[in-house]
């Protein structure tokens, strides 16, 4: 709209543009499921609304949308670019927002938007490396730390402060049991591993699942990282059948981090499916071949891999069966 025709628009036609901005936004929220159709032509009605409706308007737009958890990916592409001081709330919170379209928020848009994607609970792996990474690039040419933007530096320390503080807290829960498990040997610490494994699979929470799954193998945070970046699901059922997870416990983490594996294949999932054409023996082997890699390679696994080593030495707790077969078959 040029700003000839604002001159002349009345207060009247004003709050008539907003009305029905906000009609359009009450009718998609009310959809439970909205089909294709209904989210095409959503796609196509909102953008022009929503651009001839005032700030106030379009402000309370995005707060009610960054509820609804699905939403066309032009439309979600669409609010997470506004200006930031209106998407602000709908980087911090929508759950129509997918990794990869954070990620390319934060690549596209900089620091303020890398910023609101920070603020989200619970961020993914694959999101914090990205960030940090991202943040890492745009400040490598400086020399002095204390010209870093604050928000450079919470990024910078998201990540390693989330995962010491998670591993203690692991580390904390299987000393709890201390006391009660001196006679029931390793396996206890085993079973307190994949109680956490499913706990941390239940609450959707992929940081803290890789880290327990790193000190289920015995391997660095980095490999389990690298796992549950595989889309496919593979790589974690393998790993999973490595470590001797149930069936039923490991289809149902798959299905938590990876939705497809939900839908059907015949008459079963496509997990129980995956799961099913695994076989328990090339599983261990396959990982025992990932984590030989993993100790030999430097650079990013360096940090992950001593601290893991540190661990072992500073607490003298039994490795997991999975490390402790590594170790036999090393000899």
């Amino acid at each position: 709209m040029s700003d000839r025709f604002r001159e002349l628009e009345t207060p009247q036609m004003a709050r008539t543009k907003d009305v029905v901005l906000m009609a359009t936004v009450s009718s998609f929220e009310n959809m439970v499921h909205p089909s294709r159709h209904e989210l095409r032509q959503f796609a196509e009605l909102f953008e022009p609304v929503f651009r001839a409706s005032s700030m106030e308007a379009r402000r309370n737009a995005v707060a009610a949308l960054s509820g609804c958890p699905t939403m066309p990916r032009s439309v979600a592409w669409f609010l997470a670019t506004q200006p930031i001081d209106i998407a602000a709330i709908f980087i911090g919170r929508s759950p129509a927002l997918d990794d990869d379209t954070l990620i390319a928020v934060a690549r596209t848009h900089g620091p303020t938007y890398a910023k609101a994607i920070a603020a989200r609970e619970n961020l993914s792996v694959k999101v914090v490396d990205a960030l940090v990474a991202l943040h890492q690039g745009q400040e490598q040419d400086r020399r002095d730390p204390a010209d870093l933007p604050d928000s450079a530096i919470a990024l910078a320390r998201l990540a390693a402060m989330r995962e010491e503080q998670l591993r203690q807290t692991i580390k904390a829960l299987v000393q709890r049991d201390a006391l009660v498990r001196t006679e029931e040997g390793p396996e206890q610490d085993e079973r307190v591993q994949h109680a956490l494994l499913i706990r941390f699979a239940r609450l959707g929470d992929a940081h803290s699942f890789a880290i327990t799954l790193a000190d289920a193998m015995g391997s660095s945070h980095w490999l389990s990282q690298r796992i549950m970046l595989d889309l496919s699901g593979l790589q974690l059922a393998t790993a999973l059948i490595a470590i001797e997870i149930s069936a039923a416990d490991g289809e149902f983490m798959l299905a938590r981090f990876y939705p497809h594996l939900k839908e059907m294949r015949g008459e079963m999932p496509r997990a129980a499916t995956l799961w099913a054409s695994l076989d328990a023996h090339d599983c261990a082997d396959r990982v025992h071949a990932w984590m030989r890699a993993d100790d030999y390679t430097q650079g990013k696994t360096d940090d992950a891999h001593a601290a893991n080593v540190n661990d072992a030495v500073a607490e003298p707790v039994q490795r997991p069966a999975f490390a402790r077969a590594r170790s036999a078959a090393r000899r």
